[in-house]
């Protein structure tokens, strides 16, 4: 059996490790993680749906349980469960990519199963969150905006109004839901294909800029960091275009942004000598470069930079890389095959906790689009 053969098979314990009661955790590990978090579940549901049924029981809970806890104007739930009993309620909110990942996993559900029938079961929950999604638009100009710390890198950085990884995702997120004049409005403004509106694409680096507000751009320093998953995402959906594509990840070739493994989640890391750098950060564990949310490896970003390599036609780079990402997740630090949560950027040490539902689901979902060649969602 290849390392990328076996690492799926790997991938696929660590998700029955990980389908619990309320759908899948965040991590199979024993007493970590007692609750179900939307971004976690929906991007490991992006893999698991690509099993041929074999954790459809796990996938409806966890639509279940989100849908169950949807607010009354549309919003879907963070993170369900008693993971920490200093909170008031085993239900928070305040994040905008859950709602966006939910709207795209159960139509990615619908796309795959075709006669499952969940998009019509869950069609009224999917318009209370297109609509809650639309009304997150103070300037009235379609592009959603969010503040500081509602996406997956919580509290670091600190990027607030248009953020590319959010604008990626509902630009896929409303493709899926057949609003195609909308999406492809909001792609002209974010790849300045119209002078109206000032663009998240920066022509002179290559990449998306990871943020932007009001006129909080200066002479375009503000954000020069590279938000990696953003930039994938915007690949992945089809909101760049193929000659950003293009660029996005050469840029990434050029830095090094996979190595040791795919993939750091940002570069270069924010120091404290940089105007992005905020006091709080201080107290997070992404405070030193190269750690956590400060440039560490996430393999399941990896997942997506093998798809974004597949999506751009790479296929020889693609399988070079999803072997790099079957060695990252091999790594552990009590054993082999930990699906670890992050990796150190520059040593590739495994950190965090193992036992990743997003790891090991992003793995299966790429090794599928390298067997493929093709995105089995977005394409």
């Amino acid at each position: 059996m290849s390392l990328t053969d076996d690492a799926r098979k790997h991938a696929v314990e660590v998700l029955e490790s990980c389908s619990k009661r309320l759908g899948f955790f965040a991590s199979g590990l024993p007493g970590g993680y007692e609750a179900l978090w939307a971004r976690d579940s929906m991007t490991t549901t992006l893999g698991a749906l690509l099993l041929h049924g074999k954790f459809e029981k796990a996938i409806q809970k966890s639509f279940e349980t989100l849908a169950k806890n949807q607010s009354k104007l549309g919003q879907i739930p963070n993170c369900v469960g008693d993971f920490n009993l200093d909170r008031q309620s085993d239900v928070t909110f305040n994040t905008i990519d859950s709602t966006l990942w939910y709207i795209i996993a159960l139509h990615a559900h619908g796309k795959i199963n075709r006669n499952s029938g969940v998009s019509k079961k869950y069609k009224a929950s999917i318009g209370k969150a297109i609509l809650w999604l639309k009304h997150q638009d103070p300037n009235e100009d379609t592009l959603i905006v969010q503040q500081p710390t509602m996406d997956w890198q919580d509290a670091f950085p600190h990027k607030y109004g248009r953020v590319i990884n959010t604008l990626a995702l509902y630009y896929g997120a409303l493709k899926l839901n057949g609003e195609n004049v909308l999406a492809e409005h909001i792609k002209k403004i974010i790849n300045g294909a119209t002078q109206e509106y000032l663009s998240l694409y920066d022509d002179k680096r290559g990449y998306y800029l990871p943020w932007i507000w009001k006129n909080h751009d200066g002479d375009r320093e503000e954000g020069v960091w590279f938000d990696t998953l953003g930039n994938l995402l915007a690949i992945i959906t089809g909101l760049a275009t193929p000659k950003i594509a293009k660029s996005i990840l050469q840029y990434m070739e050029k830095e090094k942004i996979q190595q040791p493994y795919p993939c750091k989640c940002l570069y270069p890391p924010i120091t404290k000598k940089d105007k992005d750098w905020h006091s709080y950060f201080e107290k997070c564990d992404s405070k030193d470069p190269y750690q956590y949310s400060n440039g560490g490896i996430w393999p399941y970003i990896g997942g997506w930079y093998v798809a974004a390599l597949v999506k751009t036609k790479q296929f020889s780079r693609a399988e070079e890389e999803l072997e790099m990402l079957a060695c990252a997740n091999k790594l552990g630090k009590a054993t082999e095959w930990e699906f670890s949560e992050w990796l150190d950027g520059e040593t590739g040490e495994p950190k965090g906790t193992p036992y990743q539902a997003w790891s090991a689901g992003m793995y299966i979902f790429a090794h599928e689009c390298v067997k493929r060649k093709k995105i089995p969602i977005f394409s």
